[in-house]
């Protein structure tokens, strides 16, 4: 690549010096560069080299940043981040202090918008088109690039619903390819079909319906095409939408062929494709794994259980069920909110739905939660999927703020189990039957316990456990981080002085145990992986505060401000809730 074009480009204003019959030799570079970098240091593959001719012509055309651009969900946003300054420091992606493996506004002025949660980038547009016509700049563009899937949310179609009633200059692109992170479901992804296969959809077309002037559909990677079209809708005014049609994972076979594998592929070999295999031999299953492989369990013994997922069949393993039973396990797009409330309505009917959503995602279903379920009082179970701290994907992923928004709410039992049996548990007494909405929240990834798979045991409800007996120090942890007060515990030399207590159930606590601990103990430190603002901490200083109680309460868990990208063990170790956090903390009070 060293007599290459890219080695030229570093922002726009070199990728304009180009000839138009350059660009596809650039394409070609950029997409060889952005595998090259991927294969070693993992990330969002497919939905980025899909997009590469795409960002080109668009930073062609366009006179970014004066012109608006943005990325919806933004895991696509890879080519931009090279063609915008970044290329240098690409590598250090989804790093800890690397750049951001999404767009980012406080980290170029090109990246004008933060996303990491899908379907925002029309109503951000129109917000910002809106706000150039105020100030009587007519010329600025202002454009979105959403997916076919993204498309399909709610939030999406409010935003279209109100740009159509507007006259501002957006472009709204439409990158169909028939996939998100799983394959696009619903009514509005088979009319898109209908489109790829050459039944344009001008009659009845439900874009235009909406007042926008419709365009396409164009092959989103010829780039000729593509540049001839943006040049015409460039000036054009009014809202606009472009329906392009890409393959997700092009230019690399396996990423073409097997782009649920590929959207994020780990580590592969840059040269054939071929993922580089992982020696899970004689490892923990995934928690994601065992919340599968339980609910079709408990699902082929209970006929009232349905599951229900917002587009993360893969991610969550109710694809388990999904293979197994079709007819009773839903994936609804990306819809949060019709997922918690198709929930609630499926209770009120005697069925007993599991569903599973990110801690992350289902802080866009709130009121739901509030209003449909809690509100009253319906026994959904929401199995909440990558709680606490998950990594690479930084500050928009992380699922450490489902505690302190939970357990403000009437009604809702909040439990953390602390391995893969008690994960079991709480899913088999789930499915027996409670009197109120449960959620029950487990981490990303792997967890400490090989043989998992024991016979289910009902557990009572908001019951804590003594893990160890202490005389001056009581450890009070919740969910999977107890594997980290374990650690710390056994490189202390006086551990035999400090208890350990694993509360199961945030909400409600157990209140007999709690008021033992603190009888006993001088010195509380309570360990949670989420954030310390209203969270379980909190709960335990607000008990001891209404009984009277005098101890010392050491809340350690996700400070008040957002943790960005790097490891997990990176990450608890800037929290202070890594097993050497835990110690340090520990020794400071013996």
């Amino acid at each position: 690549m060293s007599n290459g074009l890219l080695q030229h480009i570093k922002y726009p204003s070199d990728l304009k010096k180009l000839s138009r019959d350059q660009l596809p030799q650039l394409a070609k570079e950029l997409r060889d560069f952005v595998i090259n970098i991927v294969a070693t240091k993992e990330g969002h593959l497919g939905a980025s080299l899909g997009v590469i001719e795409l960002t080109i012509a668009l930073h062609y055309i366009f006179d970014t940043p004066n012109d608006l651009l943005v990325w919806d969900v933004g895991h696509q946003a890879y080519p931009h981040k090279i063609l915008t300054g970044r290329k240098d420091i690409f590598h250090t992606n989804r790093q800890l202090n690397g750049i951001s493996g999404f767009p980012k506004r406080s980290e170029s002025e090109y990246d004008t918008f933060g996303v990491g949660h899908s379907s925002t980038s029309i109503s951000a547009t129109l917000g910002m088109a809106l706000a150039s016509k105020l100030k009587g700049d007519t010329q600025k563009q202002h454009i979105a690039v959403i997916g076919d899937a993204s498309i399909a949310s709610g939030m999406a179609f409010e935003g279209l619903n109100h740009a159509g009633v507007t006259d501002t200059n957006i472009l709204v692109i439409l990158n169909d390819n028939a996939i998100g992170i799983d394959p696009s479901v619903g009514a509005l992804k088979e009319y898109l079909t209908k489109a790829k296969v050459g039944v344009k959809p001008r009659t009845n077309n439900i874009i235009e319906a909406l007042n926008f002037d419709y365009f396409g559909p164009i092959d989103g990677h010829d780039l000729p095409s593509l540049l001839e079209t943006l040049e015409k809708l460039k000036a054009t005014k009014g809202p606009k939408l472009l329906h392009v049609i890409t393959t997700k994972g092009k230019g690399l076979k396996q990423a073409e062929e097997n782009q649920v594998k590929y959207h994020a592929p780990g580590k592969f070999d840059a040269n054939t494709g071929d993922l580089i295999p992982k020696d899970n031999n004689g490892l923990p299953p995934k928690f994601q794994d065992v919340f599968g492989h339980t609910i079709l369990e408990l699902a082929r013994a209970n006929k009232k259980i349905v599951g229900i997922t917002p587009a993360m069949p893969t991610g969550s393993s109710l694809k388990y069920m999904m293979q197994k039973m079709p007819d009773r396990a839903f994936d609804v797009g990306i819809a949060e909110q019709h997922a918690v409330t198709l929930a609630a309505g499926m209770a009120t009917q005697g069925l007993v739905p599991f569903c599973t959503i990110y801690s992350t995602f289902l802080q866009r279903a709130y009121d739901q939660v509030i209003h449909d379920v809690a509100l009253q009082n319906l026994p959904v179970i929401f199995c909440i999927d990558r709680a606490g701290i998950v990594g690479a994907d930084g500050a928009t992923h992380h699922g450490v703020f489902d505690i302190a928004y939970l357990s403000c709410i009437p009604n809702i039992i909040v439990a953390a189990p602390c391995d893969e049996i008690e994960l079991r548990n709480h899913l088999y007494t789930a499915s027996l039957g409670l009197d109120h909405p449960i959620a029950i929240r487990y981490p990303r990834g792997r967890g400490h316990i090989i043989d998992w798979k024991v016979p289910f045991k009902s557990i009572e409800i908001g019951k804590g456990k003594r893990f160890k007996e202490g005389d001056d120090i009581a450890i009070i942890s919740t969910g999977t981080i107890a594997y980290n007060v374990v650690l710390a515990l056994a490189s202390i030399a006086s551990e035999t002085k400090i208890g350990h207590y694993h509360f199961g159930f945030i909400k409600p606590l157990d209140q007999a145990m709690l008021t033992e601990i603190l009888k006993k103990y001088s010195t509380i430190i309570t360990v949670e992986d989420g954030v310390i603002k209203g969270g379980f901490g909190s709960s335990i200083v607000d008990f001891a505060n209404q009984h009277l109680f005098k101890n010392k309460i050491i809340t350690l868990g996700v400070p008040d401000h957002f943790i960005h990208h790097g490891t997990v063990e990176e990450l608890h170790d800037i929290c202070g809730i890594s097993s050497e956090g835990i110690r340090k903390t520990i020794l400071e009070h013996l």
